[in-house]
């Protein structure tokens, strides 16, 4: 039987993980209740004819930001059903930005909460989801979109302290 690695590449100790290796949800019962934060992005690449007719709400399915961004807030609210291990969240804020840039239209989303454990998957959460709203509304137009470069840019509060994405 191989043997379980319960460790990460730097010896840290992977909390979803029990010291046998199997996955567990882990207690934060015993945590304060603090102020987080957390900021995700991602882009939907996709041409510039496309990308302008989401920005201007002129696909045929109707205003794709609008939607996108309902989408990305109902998943962030819903991240605890999606993800296994993932605690289920009290949101106290939570918004959906789209940018268009040359490459496609970049999604952030913030999200902020009063808890014990912080709300990073689900700033990731949201921007995916409206991600692929995006896609499903717009794929009749151009159906070479892709998804990508979703990533945490930022969080606040909590043991492991801030982070803050270095850029190049």
């Amino acid at each position: 039987m191989p043997e379980k690695i319960i460790k990460d590449q730097a010896g840290q100790r992977l909390t979803h993980l029990d010291e046998s290796g199997a996955a567990h949800m882990v207690d934060v019962s015993q945590k304060r209740v603090t102020a987080r934060k957390a900021m995700a992005k991602g882009i939907l690449f996709m041409s510039p004819k496309t990308r302008d007719l989401i920005m201007k709400g002129g696909l045929a399915k109707g205003d794709a930001i609008a939607a996108a961004r309902i989408a990305g807030i109902m998943a962030a609210k819903r991240t605890g059903d999606l993800i296994p291990l993932c605690h289920p969240l009290a949101i106290t804020a939570l918004s959906i930005d789209f940018n268009a840039i040359d490459e496609g239209i970049e999604i952030i989303s913030e999200v902020s909460t009063q808890e014990r454990t912080g709300v990073e998957m689900e700033a990731l959460t949201a921007c995916s989801l409206a991600a692929l709203t995006l896609y499903d509304m717009a794929k009749a137009v151009e159906k070479t979109m892709r998804i990508g470069d979703l990533r945490l840019v930022h969080k606040e509060g909590g043991k492991s302290g801030d982070y803050h994405e270095e850029t190049p």
